[in-house]
């Protein structure tokens, strides 16, 4: 089994759900005592949210780079980024290392892809949202149309993120706003709709819309996993 790591803290609510997901996974595979192999590197977010507002992206990312190699030093053998926000720095971690990065939005790429999916919604920050880092991914490397809420939308959709889910705060109030913005995302033709920040899933879950929704945080720790108990480096 590899050693997967993990840039973690961002918020460590989220690493939590990741680090329940990543054990879970390889005990569903191997059964009995079996657990996952994990090297975790948490970030004080606090810091880091502040770099993000100040839009200093390249502390940021000397941030990550050096915390992904003191990951691989650990005996990390590839590495996740636990966070859709932070992939804006993907390609300068992935850079600092010898190892592989499993990039968030491949993973969930590959899922909309196998299901049939075309044209998606995204939820995220409003750095995932606005920017091209993780969009422009998404289409260019997998040809898939993807649809944002509008401004106004992106803003309740980052404010919540903040300074609600990232503080463990979960309020049926906000998972209204929500939901009201993924059935304007169905009504423009998105055939399900991306939880692109890993804390969304907190606050809207499947069984509260019957748009099909896509977290990716349970695709990435599912991706991670597969990728361990790989035979393949």
């Amino acid at each position: 089994m590899k050693t997967i790591g993990i840039l973690g803290g961002m918020s460590w609510e989220s690493s939590a759900d990741y680090y329940a997901a990543l054990n879970r996974g390889v005990k569903a595979q191997l059964g009995g005592l079996h657990s996952a192999k994990i090297c975790m590197l948490s970030v004080d977010f606090a810091e880091i949210e502040q770099l993000q507002h100040a839009g200093d992206w390249q502390q940021l990312a000397d941030i990550l780079a050096g915390q992904a190699a003191a990951a691989e030093k650990g005996g990390a053998d590839f590495l996740l980024i636990a966070t859709n926000t932070m992939h804006k720095v993907a390609a300068e971690v992935a850079a600092a290392i010898n190892i592989p990065l499993l990039h968030i939005a491949d993973v969930t790429a590959e899922k909309l892809l196998a299901d049939g999916i075309k044209k998606i919604g995204l939820l995220g920050t409003r750095f995932t949202m606005a920017e091209e880092f993780y969009k422009g991914r998404l289409t260019d490397k997998f040809g898939l149309q993807v649809l944002v809420p509008d401004a106004d939308q992106q803003d309740a959709v980052h404010r919540i993120i903040y300074e609600e889910l990232c503080q463990g705060d979960v309020h049926d109030a906000s998972r209204q706003v929500y939901l009201k913005i993924i059935d304007d995302l169905f009504a423009r033709g998105a055939e399900g709709v991306i939880l692109g920040c890993t804390e969304i899933a907190m606050l809207v879950k499947p069984e509260d819309t019957p748009v099909p929704l896509y977290d990716t945080t349970a695709l990435h720790a599912e991706g991670a996993v597969k990728k361990a108990l790989s035979a393949e480096s």
